[in-house]
């Protein structure tokens, strides 16, 4: 009988080693020597973490020291760097306030030079002054003895009336401007001949030679101070010079009064003409002005509306593309239910109806097409009774997809009564219609200065004739209907409901609509 001699087991049938140990304490063997490997694998594991410790530490060590003489030699540097920049700014303001009073001794350097300078200056002209003074006497004067009448220098005071200095005025810019001037010019210097020799003595001569002179000086004043709408104030200015040089005249020789008047009533009224003709260069160049401003509003227009007719072609392609969808799911539900045998009446009954809305969109869908890349608009011709009379009218144009939606603006705040409309004309190219209308009624325009402003002056009848003229099948009504404004006339107090919405509405356009 076997017996294990580590645990003294024993059995007939009990396996032993070699060394007489059973199988079990042979696996406890393994086991033991397996745990004894692993212990020593431990142990020389916790060997080398504590060399590798001691040698981080080491390092650790190694590396704090380093780094701690590192910074100080930095701060070191730093500190003889900052000393280095303190001096270098200390000498910088010391330089500053050595320039600063530099500056101020060439500062009164430079104004004592100024003065001299000055001083110098007004000597030298009194010097020339006297020099020219004497001159002069060399020239006039022999001896002492009288002016000579026939010298060369007066022999023909006519020559000198025309003023020294010619200002450059505005009317030369412009060759239209520039003939008219000159003719008037020329009606000017005849009459400046013609009353020249009515006058016998010298003294008489040269009250009129220096009062020729200081008229056509204080013309010249006069023309080149004008501007835009200050035409009346640039004509009285005329009158009152010619008043008073009349006065001043009269007052030293009442002989020549009489004629002194006459000549003062003509060439005030060609000085007028001077006036006018000048003037006429800032009316034409605020003309250039107002159309480029017109232009411009006309692109803003243009680019707004092409944004809103945009808007509203999507918005259809939307409404068409629901259709469409609508229209296949029908058709599908129909054939369904074609292949059943049920009825279909309803689905033929709801397939028209839509095929009739998809073609007012496709309508309307062409229409915007043609608006949008065309010339394709509006011209509406309009009144306003209550605000500018019945002869007063406004033919204008607009691409907007709904055309009243333009009225409805042009009726808003700005203007006491909603416009009537008289016309709404298609056209394929509204913008060469509306010129072609501006230009039949250019003699009618009310304001003939800014053509951004569309009123004519037209009777009625004259109008609808000359819109039938133009568009045989134009659509035009003759009623100056003005509700707001009757009605107002008819009325001899605002009612207490009106009141009360004025008081009481916070927006404008509110109260407009209520009313």
């Amino acid at each position: 009988m076997a017996r294990c001699a580590r645990c003294n087991k024993s059995g007939f049938f009990l396996k032993v080693n070699s060394d007489g140990l059973c199988p079990d304490c042979q696996s406890l063997q393994r086991i033991e020597a397996e745990n004894k490997k692993v212990e020593e694998i431990n142990n020389a594991i916790a060997s080398l973490d504590s060399q590798l410790k001691d040698k981080q530490a080491l390092h650790d060590d190694i590396a704090a020291k380093a780094k701690v003489e590192a910074l100080a030699n930095v701060e070191n540097e730093i500190l003889q760097k900052q000393t280095a920049v303190n001096d270098l700014a200390n000498n910088i303001v010391f330089q500053q306030g050595k320039c600063s009073d530099l500056a101020n001794q060439i500062i009164d350097h430079s104004k004592k030079l100024d003065s001299v300078a000055k001083k110098l200056q007004k000597a030298e002209l009194q010097y020339k002054s006297m020099q020219n003074a004497v001159k002069k006497n060399r020239l006039l004067f022999d001896g002492g003895q009288d002016i000579d009448p026939n010298n060369a220098l007066l022999s023909d005071v006519s020559e000198l009336l025309s003023t020294t200095v010619e200002l450059n005025l505005h009317y030369m810019d412009l060759k239209q401007l520039r003939s008219r001037f000159n003719q008037n010019k020329s009606v000017i210097k005849e009459t400046l001949k013609r009353y020249e020799g009515r006058y016998t003595t010298k003294s008489n001569q040269t009250i009129y030679q220096l009062m020729v002179i200081g008229l056509e000086a204080e013309l010249q004043n006069i023309l080149y101070n004008i501007n835009y709408g200050k035409v009346d104030k640039a004509i009285n200015d005329v009158k009152t010079m010619t008043e008073k040089y009349q006065k001043i005249t009269s007052i030293g020789n009442q002989s020549i009064a009489p004629t002194i008047a006459r000549f003062i009533g003509e060439i005030e009224l060609l000085y007028t003409e001077a006036v006018k003709i000048e003037y006429e260069y800032f009316v034409q160049k605020e003309r250039i002005k107002e159309e480029q401003r017109a232009l411009r509003e006309q692109m803003r227009q243009e680019a707004a509306e092409r944004k809103a007719l945009e808007a509203e072609r999507k918005k259809i392609e939307a409404e068409e593309s629901k259709y469409r969808s609508e229209m296949e799911v029908l058709m599908a539900q129909m054939e369904s239910a074609k292949a059943e045998g049920s009825d279909i009446s309803v689905f033929e009954n709801r397939i028209e109806e839509i095929t009739k809305q998809l073609s007012e969109v496709e309508h309307k869908k062409e229409e915007i097409l043609k608006l949008q890349h065309g010339k394709a608009g509006y011209v509406y011709i309009i009144s306003n009774l209550g605000s500018f009379g019945d002869q007063v009218f406004k033919v204008g144009m607009t691409r907007r997809l709904e055309p009243l939606d333009r009225i409805n603006e042009l009726s808003g705040a700005s203007v006491p009564f909603p416009f009537d409309i008289h016309s709404f004309i298609f056209s394929d190219d509204a913008v060469k219609l509306e010129g072609d209308l501006h230009k039949m009624l250019h003699t009618k325009r009310v304001n003939k200065v800014n053509l951004r402003k569309e009123f004519f002056n037209i009777g009625i009848e004259d109008l609808e004739s000359l819109i039938f003229e133009i568009q045989p099948s134009a659509e035009f009504n003759r009623t100056l209907l003005a509700e707001q404004y009757n009605q107002s006339l008819s009325m001899d107090e605002i009612p207490d409901n009106i009141e009360f919405l004025l008081n009481s509405s916070e927006d404008e356009e509110e109260v407009e609509e209520a009313i």
